[in-house]
């Protein structure tokens, strides 16, 4: 999980022009976490939100994977997007993050048990 604005997250990011979404994911878990050789198992499912940049409201659609890796490295927080922590989780370690998340985070979460 990643910590940015507060709140405990999961990595996600913006695709980028002639990008396959999948590609998308794995460099934005890269970027966000300094996580390498990162595998997609399978895909979860997509949520919707809203934010607002300059009085604008964006609605936003993100796929979200399961993944694993065989990486044993530092995790590094990508500081330049806000994000200050990066960690691994256990069940129960997660459980006291998810007190402090946004709502869709759970379900996500809980749809990624293989």
């Amino acid at each position: 999980m990643i910590f940015r604005n507060g709140k405990w997250d999961l990595p996600k990011g913006k695709i980028e022009l002639n990008e396959d979404i999948k590609k998308c994911a794995i460099r934005e878990v890269e970027e966000e976490c300094g996580v390498k050789n990162l595998v997609i198992i399978k895909k979860i499912k997509d949520t919707y939100h809203t934010y607002s940049i300059k009085d604008k409201k964006i609605l936003k659609k993100t796929t979200w994977f399961l993944m694993q890796t065989n990486f044993s490295g530092k995790l590094s927080p990508q500081i330049n997007e806000g994000i200050t922590n990066v960690v691994w989780l256990n069940d129960n370690q997660v459980e006291q993050k998810l007190k402090n998340t946004y709502g869709n985070i759970k379900d996500v979460l809980n749809e990624s048990i293989i």
